[in-house]
């Protein structure tokens, strides 16, 4: 059976370290899983500093965009921070041409990151 995508999380220095295994592209029901999935970070309070690494990932579906937003809606609402690591510059610029790029911070490293998190 071939390898499903989805996330890996890990912890670093009290940052959540979300990364997208095998996610070339996110289809519909990857990134209903993948929601899921980040849904639970955030809600009650599991996961209070959340670093996507987006350095796996190639392309994002319209879904995709859809749950990065509401994820932090939960995400404000639950008091959560999140940032974003180690996204290729093309999908910068869907971020942009969406607006999403104002709700998130974005880092070229992992470590940066991780500083900006633990700095509030």
């Amino acid at each position: 059976m071939a390898e499903q995508p989805g996330l890996k999380t890990e912890q670093a220095e009290g940052v959540t370290i979300v990364s997208f295994q095998a996610a070339p592209v996110l289809d519909t029901l990857t990134t209903q899983r993948i929601a899921r999935q980040l849904y639970e970070l955030v809600e009650g309070a599991r996961a209070a500093k959340i670093l996507l690494d987006f350095e796996q990932v190639r392309f994002l579906a319209s879904q995709a965009l859809g749950v990065l937003l509401t994820l932090r809606r939960k995400a404000d609402k639950a008091g959560a921070r999140i940032a974003v690591a180690r996204i290729r510059p093309e999908l910068v610029r869907v971020f942009q041409i969406t607006t999403l790029d104002k709700l998130f911070d974005f880092f070229e490293s992992i470590e940066d990151a991780i500083t900006k998190l633990n700095e509030a």
